[in-house]
Formats: structure tokens, C-alpha cells, sequence
């Protein structure tokens, strides 16, 4: 095709998860319902975890990074979704296409490195309990969470420039409810093999690596664990990395799935599919997974909640 015939598009258009409009009101309603959870859900987390000095941890330092993060992560996707839903036009500029997979891949990424070092962390705890308040310090928990944005967003700008770097001809219709890399890389009027190439280093850098820490973490945790005499000190431990098993499990095996496995021959709906638990589930259920088996939020939420009681009445 000579380079006369291109011609580049100024939008692109978001198919959602359905075409159907009552389905699609239906679906505005429960995306608004957990969009809404998600926020205040991760919020309460926030809010407890400043009132309260005894969970003025490294543990709960990390989970107010995730959080955070998890609002923003929802932020950048959720509301523009109920607003396609609404109106049933899709349309989204090429520029806002750009910046939304930007913040998306960013927040992703962060998050890879942050469910690491939240890890790494158990580790510290656990295995060396008489060494961790030198080595988990205030400037080191900073230097951690520092490294994990900045990596994040890294890797997100250097996969976002990649792609846009390519030729956009149409067509312009992506078969998703945000704009995620892989799926908009299909519309490209390039060969995309370098692009492709790049996409999978970086994901080797934010999921694989990250993952080899947390499963690292967690073999040398479980060690530890089944060596202690103490049956007592054996389920705190149990229970203080459940929640966060739990939460990588959901997250890396989903993406992972996304990202880094073959979609040859793949159903056409299979991308969304899998996008909708870590776009939409899983942000849901994390301060769910955090706070249901966690007596020491349980306490935090008891003191915040008698003190505001108290100071109503007075």
C-alpha cells in the first residue's frame, strides 16, 4: 500500500462489553454500584490506616500505596466506561486513547512492583523479625514505593511510545471497554514484530520478575513458618499473608494471561473477558481481602468508630 492512500484517524471507537441497550443500562448500573464500592472501600482503608498509630507499619504503609493506587487504576478507566454506557457512542480521540493506556499501563505496572515489595516485606518480617525495623526504616518503605512508581510509569511510557509511533489507517473499532495495548497494537497499518517484541521485554520486567520475588518471599516465608514451634505465631503469620496470596493470585494470573500468553486463534470477546477482572474485580476486592480476616483494621475501625460516636454525643 503506498504511503498516498493512508490516511490517519483522529478517534477510535470502544465496542464495550455489549451492543445491546438494555444491557448495557443494566451494566451502568452494577459498574456505577462498584466503581462506587471500589472507592470508598479503598478510601475507608486510607482513612483508618492515618487515624490510627498502631497501624503506622510497613505492612499498612504499602497497602495505603496500593489503595491509592487501586482509586487512581479505576479512575482512569471506570467513569469513561459508565459514560459510554450512558450515551451508547464509544467514541474516544486518539490523544485520550494515548494518555488512558499510558495511566492504565503505569498504574498496572506499579502495581506489579508494589505486590512485590509488599512481598518482600512479609519476608522481613517473618524471617528476620529482630532486623526488620533497621531494615523496613521509614526512607527505606519510601525508596521501595519510589522505585515502584517510577518503574511502573517506565515501562508504561516506553510501551505507550512504542506503539503510537505507529501508523493508525483504520480500521477503528476496538473490540474492548478502554484502550489496552494489545488490543489497539492489532489496529496498526505497520508490522508490528519489534512493537510486540518490546511489549513482551517489558512484561517480563513487570510481571515475571516481580513474581519471582513474591514466590521467592513466600517459599522462604513458608519455611520459616513450618519450622516455628509455636502454633500461635504459626497462624498469625498464616493469616498475614493469605490476604495477600489471595490478591496475587487474581492479579498476576489474569494479566498474565493478557499479556504474556499466545492469543492465536482466541475468541473475539476473550480480551474484555479477562480484562474485567482486573480492571473491575479485583480492585473491588482487595480492601475486602485486606480487612475480612484483619483484626487489627477490625480495632482500628472499632476506635475510629467509638470516638466519633463519643464525639457526636458530646
Amino acid at each position: 500500500m503506498g504511503s498516498a492512500n493512508l490516511t490517519t484517524i483522529t478517534e477510535f471507537i470502544l465496542v464495550g462489553l455489549t451492543s445491546h441497550r438494555k444491557t448495557q443500562i443494566l451494566l451502568f448500573v452494577v459498574i456505577l454500584i462498584i466503581y462506587s464500592l471500589t472507592i470508598m472501600g479503598n478510601l475507608v482503608i486510607i482513612m483508618l490506616v492515618w487515624a490510627d498509630s498502631s497501624l503506622h507499619t510497613p505492612m499498612y504503609f504499602f497497602l495505603i500505596q496500593l489503595s491509592g493506587l487501586e482509586i487512581c487504576y479505576v479512575t482512569s478507566t471506570l467513569p469513561q466506561m459508565l459514560a459510554h454506557l450512558l450515551s451508547g457512542n464509544g467514541a474516544i480521540s486518539f490523544a485520550h486513547c494515548a494518555i488512558q493506556m499510558y495511566i492504565a499501563l503505569g498504574m498496572g505496572g506499579t502495581e506489579c512492583l508494589l505486590l512485590a515489595a509488599m512481598a518482600y516485606d512479609r519476608y522481613l518480617a517473618i524471617c528476620h523479625p529482630l532486623l526488620y525495623t533497621t531494615a523496613m526504616g521509614r526512607w527505606r518503605q519510601l525508596q521501595l514505593a519510589l522505585v515502584c512508581w517510577m518503574g511502573g510509569f517506565l515501562l508504561g511510557s516506553i510501551n505507550v511510545a512504542c506503539t503510537f509511533r505507529l501508523p493508525f489507517c483504520g480500521p477503528n473499532r476496538i473490540n474492548h471497554f478502554f484502550c489496552e495495548l494489545p488490543v489497539v497494537l492489532k489496529l496498526a497499518c505497520a508490522d508490528t514484530h519489534l512493537t510486540q517484541a518490546i511489549l513482551f521485554v517489558a512484561s517480563v520486567l513487570a510481571l515475571l520478575i516481580p513474581i519471582s520475588v513474591i514466590l521467592t518471599s513466600y517459599g522462604l516465608i513458608l519455611s520459616s513458618v513450618l519450622r516455628m514451634r509455636s502454633t500461635a505465631r504459626r497462624h498469625k503469620a498464616f493469616s498475614t499473608c493469605a490476604s495477600h496470596l489471595v490478591v496475587v493470585t487474581l492479579f498476576y494470573g489474569t494479566v498474565m494471561s493478557m499479556y504474556m500468553i499466545p492469543q492465536s486463534g482466541s475468541a473475539p470477546d476473550r480480551d474484555k473477558q479477562i480484562a474485567v477482572f482486573y480492571v473491575v474485580v479485583t480492585p473491588l476486592l482487595n480492601p475486602i481481602i485486606y480487612t475480612l480476616r484483619n483484626k487489627d483494621v477490625h480495632g482500628a475501625a472499632a476506635k475510629v468508630l467509638g470516638r466519633w460516636s463519643f464525639e457526636k454525643r458530646n
